[in-house]
C-alpha cells in the first residue's frame, strides 16, 4: 500500500482553525494554544508545501490564492472526520435541540425558515429560545446559540455567520433620495440595551459627513422591531439592520435610498464541545450555515 504524504496534523488543524476565523488569535483560543504555536504551525505547513498560505497585515491576515484552495478541502475533511467519529458514540441524540437567539435574529430569520429544517431533519425537533439575554450554554439552558459579538466566547465552539449592516431605511412613500432630506421627515430612534454599539443617527450623520441634522428629535421605541414597522407604516425614517430588514425590503415596503453604511458585528453560532460533537446540534449548525450563506 502507498503511504500517504501528509503534512503534520497539527500543522493541517492550525491552518484550517485560522482560515475560518481569519485570525490567528481566534483559532489558539479554539485550539487551545497561543497565537505563536499557531503562527509556527502555519509556517511550517507553508514551508512543507512551498507555498505562502496567508497574507499577512497589520491586526489581521488574509488568505493567499493557494490558502483559498486548501480551506475548503480541510474543512470539509475535518467536518468528516467529526461526523464519522460521533457516529462511533454510544451516546443517543437529543429528543429536541434547544437554539437560542435574538428576540429579532429568531424572528427575521429562524422563525421564517423553521418549516425548512424539518422538512431536512425529520427526526431532529427544533425549539427556538428567543432572548436579548445572554443564555449560559455551559449550564445546559440550551443547546447551541447565534450570538452577535466579536468573539470568540470562552469555553465554547464558535464559528461566524454574517457580518451585521445598517443603514437607512424607510417607506418609498417618503420619496427621500440624497441626505439632506432626512432633514424635512421624522427620524425614528431605537433604544439599545448596549448605546456604545448601537448605530444612531448621531453616528451615521458624523460617518455621512451630513451637517444641521437633528440627531436627537424624533420618536423613540423600545427595539428594531417596532421600528421597522413604523417605517414601514411611513412614520419616519430608522438606521437598522439592513440583514434583518430583508423581507421588507424584498417586498418592497421598504427602501435604503442612500448611504454610508455602519459595519457592525458578527453574528456566530455557538457550542459547547459537547454539544458540537452531537450529530442533532451539528445538523442545526449546517441548517445555520446554509441559511446565511446559501447551500
Amino acid at each position: 500500500m502507498m503511504r500517504r504524504r501528509l503534512p503534520p496534523l497539527a500543522a493541517l488543524r492550525a491552518f484550517e482553525a485560522a482560515a475560518r476565523h481569519l485570525s490567528f488569535r481566534r483559532a489558539a483560543a479554539e485550539l487551545g494554544v497561543t497565537p505563536t504555536a499557531i503562527s509556527h504551525q502555519i509556517r511550517l505547513l507553508e514551508a512543507t508545501l512551498g507555498l505562502p498560505l496567508f497574507v499577512r497585515e497589520v491586526r489581521r491576515v488574509a488568505l493567499t490564492v493557494t490558502g483559498r484552495r486548501l480551506y475548503p478541502a480541510l474543512r470539509d475533511g475535518f467536518d468528516t472526520f467529526e461526523r464519522g467519529l460521533a457516529d462511533l458514540s454510544p451516546r443517543t441524540g437529543r429528543k429536541a435541540v434547544t437554539l437560542t437567539a435574538t428576540t429579532l435574529f429568531t424572528a427575521r430569520r429562524l422563525l421564517p425558515a423553521l418549516g425548512a429544517f424539518r422538512g431536512r431533519h425529520p427526526a431532529f425537533d427544533l425549539r427556538l429560545h428567543a432572548s436579548d439575554d445572554l443564555v449560559d450554554l455551559a449550564a445546559g439552558l440550551a443547546d447551541i446559540a447565534v450570538r452577535y459579538g466579536s468573539g470568540p466566547f470562552a469555553g465554547l465552539i464558535t464559528e461566524p455567520l454574517l457580518s451585521e449592516r445598517f443603514g437607512v431605511l424607510c417607506s418609498p412613500s417618503l420619496g427621500l433620495s440624497v441626505p439632506e432630506d432626512l432633514k424635512q421627515v421624522p427620524l425614528l430612534h431605537v433604544e439599545w440595551k448596549r448605546p456604545d454599539m448601537a448605530p444612531d443617527w448621531r453616528r451615521w450623520a458624523r460617518l455621512a459627513g451630513l451637517s444641521g441634522l437633528t440627531v436627537d428629535a424624533g420618536p423613540r421605541l423600545t427595539d428594531d422591531g417596532q421600528a421597522l414597522q413604523a417605517a414601514v407604516a411611513g412614520h419616519g425614517v430608522v438606521v437598522a439592520s439592513l440583514v434583518l430588514a430583508g423581507p421588507e425590503i424584498e417586498a418592497g415596503l421598504l427602501v435604503h435610498p442612500f448611504g454610508p453604511v455602519i459595519a457592525g458585528e458578527t453574528y456566530h453560532v455557538a457550542a459547547t464541545p459537547e454539544n458540537m460533537a452531537c450529530a442533532d446540534v451539528r445538523a442545526v449548525r449546517d441548517w445555520l450555515r446554509a441559511l446565511v450563506c446559501g447551500p
